[in-house]
């Protein structure tokens, strides 16, 4: 397949935030340990494909937050 052209650099997606969840992803971007090492050295293909993980990993965590809430008990307001 071939790659598409990008007219500019894409960059990176660090927030800021750089410490590691449970499961070894920056809770700020979503990378993993190799992803954020070696972005500099990554093709824009490499670069994109990274990216679209990071959104998969962002909503997977977004979706498991919701569910964790909603098994917990909502007691109706009294007013």
């Amino acid at each position: 397949m071939a790659e598409q052209l990008e007219f500019f650099p894409i960059p990176s997606p660090c927030r800021g935030i750089c410490q590691s969840d449970e499961k070894g992803f920056c809770r700020g971007c979503m990378r993993s340990r190799d992803e954020r090492f070696n972005w500099q050295a990554m093709s824009d293909a490499q670069k994109q494909e990274v990216l679209r993980l990071c959104r998969q990993r962002w909503l997977r965590k977004l979706r498991a937050s919701k569910t964790s809430q909603d098994d917990e008990p909502q007691q109706p307001s009294l007013f």
